[in-house]
């Protein structure tokens, strides 16, 4: 009975195969990090960054810039990233779809996966853009292209509706100058936006009062004491 020498090209060691590979997923991943770190930056309190580890789905989020979501750093994948784990042949980029914060914001996202030498998806890079704060200028722009009107002592429209769109709008506009959420704004933040939504009229409505407290995290007695 002979054994295989040492030098024998059948005696495959699959420890040996799988090292490598290891090695560069996980420069791959580090790569991916600075990616996220350096986009997040550029744009402060408006696009949220992330990179998901999807070798490690129960504790996913290796990196996120710009908070927007209040997700943390070793959080779960999403149930996109599932999927991606699940099948290699999911589709790689995922553009411009529609998507929405835990807080109720509207936002547009893209997700890129990121595969290996192997073909198996080891990292997602997911951008989610806070289509809240723009709502202020695509209401200028929608005024600076309205045709005119001939009337003369009739008020035609306003510049700002007091719906709760444009309130939570002014609130995440606020917040997004210190590049945080109105939740994560501090207590000196939060009164002077209180006082700012009450100089420019949004305390006209009833419910305004209790959409501000939902919105920044605190009672409602409190948003009054700041209005005072």
């Amino acid at each position: 009975m002979t054994h295989p020498s040492q030098d024998d090209p059948t005696d495959e060691d699959p420890v040996r195969e799988e090292e490598p590979l290891a090695a560069e997923d996980e420069h791959l991943v580090r790569e991916a990090e600075r990616i996220a770190t350096a986009v997040g930056r550029m744009f402060p309190g408006l696009c949220e960054v992330v990179l998901h580890d999807l070798r490690r789905p129960d504790n996913a989020i290796r990196v996120i810039e710009n908070n927007l979501s209040g997700r943390q750093v070793g959080d779960s994948a999403t149930e996109l990233g599932l999927r991606r784990i699940a099948d290699p042949d999911y589709p790689g980029v995922i553009q411009n779809y529609s998507n929405r914060f835990a807080d109720g914001r509207p936002a547009k996202s893209t997700s890129i996966g990121i595969k290996n030498a192997d073909g198996r998806y080891i990292a997602a890079l997911c951008l989610n853009l806070d289509v809240s704060t723009l709502s202020p200028l695509a209401l200028t722009l929608a005024n600076l292209v309205a045709t005119d009107v001939e009337r003369s002592g009739e008020e035609l429209e306003t510049l700002r509706d007091r719906t709760g769109r444009e309130l939570r709008s002014a609130i995440d506009t606020f917040a997004a100058r210190y590049s945080s959420t109105p939740r994560s704004l501090n207590r000196d933040r939060k009164r002077e936006l209180v006082r700012q939504l009450h100089r420019e009229g949004f305390f006209e409505t009833r419910s305004s009062a209790q959409l501000i407290a939902d919105r920044l995290g605190v009672s409602r007695a409190t948003v009054y004491n700041y209005a005072k």
